[in-house]
């Protein structure tokens, strides 16, 4: 069936190929998917503090719930890996409860699968360059993505938990106790991160080595800042309330400075995104249309050289464009 349906390619490339190639894999894809979601269900961050309640209903302790939303994290084997080697670190601040080596064996086991499909449409090397894309790219820029909405949206709910730990705290409530509230009444995902400090506590470990291990697990800045004013006031003593209420305002004024910023940024980076862009679309424009204007150059010793600097010069003007358009507050 398969030479049937290659018999008449002739080694050219249509956009009806390029459709099939892409229905074949999205199905490859979907089967796989399907296949490891009968085999071993994953969870969710919302689905594990949703289980951190029913545990709590049932009595269960401490080190049970670190279990479920604070797994270890083996960042040691990923090490020196080109693009993989925060892969765990990744998971972990994108919520996604599941082991890195069962996800990178996914990835591994989808680019098999799309270079196999990609062979019987285009040459070995491109098919190669083909699976690693769909297959080991793709799912770990998802990650990356969903990694930076979490953090992103858990920013933007710091200054609200602040506020209500000052409020605690103003009333005479214990700073552990405040910290419990925020994990009760705060949604995810600032609920359950300030849910495994209060476990942590619960389990015997010092409140400011927790609070340190909150902001080193998510590597934020303002996260810093909170760490370092809870161990200011437990080393030394002082108003806690007045620094949380404070440290709310600035987290709060920082991210409308941010916003502000972003906005007034926008036109560059768009502008940036499309004369990055744009070489990339003509290129491919042209393939489609037009096989033979590049194609019948292919061969020329000197393509390889003016491709690399036509690439190089692209890949320099998006760096300093977004040099120019990136800021940081």
């Amino acid at each position: 069936m398969l030479e049937d349906l290659l018999g008449g390619l002739d080694g050219v490339i249509t956009p009806d190929n390029y459709a099939i190639f892409a229905g074949v894999f999205l199905g490859l894809l979907l089967f796989v998917t399907g296949l490891m979601q009968l085999i071993q269900r994953g969870e969710t961050n919302e689905e594990a503090k949703n289980r951190r309640m029913r545990m709590i209903v049932e009595g269960k302790r401490a080190p049970e719930l670190l279990a479920v939303l604070k797994p270890e994290i083996k960042q040691r084997a990923f090490l020196g890996l080109p693009f993989l080697s925060t892969l765990p670190r990744d998971l972990n601040q994108a919520g996604m409860i599941v082991k890195p080596g069962r996800f990178l064996s996914f990835c591994l086991l989808s680019a098999a699968a799309a270079t196999v499909i990609a062979m019987g449409f285009v040459s070995i090397e491109r098919a190669v360059l083909i699976g690693i894309a769909l297959g080991l790219a793709l799912p770990i820029a998802y990650v990356r993505r969903k990694r930076n909405k979490r953090l992103e949206a858990l920013i933007t709910q710091l200054p609200d938990a602040l506020d209500l730990m000052s409020r605690g705290l103003s009333v005479g409530h214990p700073l552990n106790t405040t910290i419990g509230s925020v994990a009760k009444d705060m949604p995810d995902p600032i609920g359950t991160e300030f849910g495994i400090i209060f476990d942590q506590v619960s389990f015997g470990d010092d409140l400011t080595d927790a609070v340190q291990d909150f902001a080193d697990r998510l590597d934020l800045e303002d996260v810093h800042y909170l760490s370092a004013s809870i161990g200011i006031q437990h080393g030394t003593g002082g108003d806690l309330a007045r620094v949380t209420k404070l440290l709310g305002e600035t987290i709060r004024n920082r991210i409308a400075m941010r916003r502000r910023i972003h906005a007034i940024s926008s036109e560059g980076r768009m502008t940036a995104k499309f004369l990055s862009g744009l070489p990339v679309g003509i290129f491919a424009f042209s393939m489609l249309t037009m096989p033979d204007h590049f194609g019948g150059v292919m061969d020329s010793e000197l393509f390889p050289i003016f491709a690399g600097i036509v690439i190089a010069l692209t890949v320099i003007n998006y760096l300093v464009l977004r040099h120019l358009v990136n800021f940081r507050i």
